[in-house]
């Protein structure tokens, strides 16, 4: 969410009693504009929970390790709950996080990030062209939600004959919630542009196939 819209919700909240939960993993895989957090508005660093890791960023997904930072009255319970859930993040973990601030990752991360953004470029008029709806173009991030109703009124049925008739993986709505959900599905670009390529044409074929029955 870009600056306006994060002071919208800041405004909605108001005085009200609520404390804001900000997922903000993908802080850094931003194509157009730079991150804003809620946490920079005035009145709200004392009152939000800041939830990041390793995984998008850095590619570190199932190493299993993330940080929040929180209001210091909330900080033992936090405490209290991790000791509970999972005591500490693994070690090697943690001395591998150790070279994700180093300089030479940190240009690694942005030849990522434009790598990302150039995939997004190819996939997503792509798929408009085929037929998917998707209104609003990602800013940042590798996946791309689309509107697939066009072709199927269930997105379970829709990616299962999809990967059946056309050996391309793609998710449905469903598993993102309940919105709609059987109208959309999702397509994530973290793969190299000659496989966006190759997925592109074999879903050409096989949405040509169905349309054509």
């Amino acid at each position: 969410m870009n600056r306006r819209e994060i002071h919208d919700i800041s405004e909605a909240i108001g005085d009200r009693n609520i404390l804001v939960l900000s997922d903000e993993i993908y802080s850094r895989l931003i194509f157009e504009g730079e991150h804003f957090s809620i946490m920079s508005v005035p009145g709200f660093k004392d009152r939000t929970i800041l939830l990041d890791g390793f995984s998008k960023t850095y590619a570190m997904t199932g190493w299993r390790l993330g940080w929040l930072v929180a209001p210091k009255r909330h900080v033992r319970d936090l405490e209290k709950l991790a000791q509970n859930l999972y005591i500490s993040p693994p070690t090697p973990s943690q001395r591998a996080a150790l070279a994700c601030f180093e300089p030479e990752t940190h240009a690694i991360v942005e030849e990522r990030r434009k790598a990302f953004q150039s995939r997004r470029d190819r996939l997503v008029p792509a798929l408009r062209k085929l037929g998917f709806t998707i209104p609003v173009t990602p800013d940042g991030g590798f996946f791309v939600y689309a509107d697939c109703s066009r072709f199927c009124d269930d997105s379970e049925r829709f990616c299962r004959d999809v990967l059946e008739g056309a050996g391309v993986a793609i998710t449905p709505g469903v598993d993102f919630g309940r919105y709609r959900a059987n109208a959309h599905v999702r397509f994530a670009y973290t793969i190299g542009e000659a496989k966006i390529e190759e997925g592109i044409a074999r879903l050409a074929r096989f949405l040509d196939r169905e349309l054509r029955q």
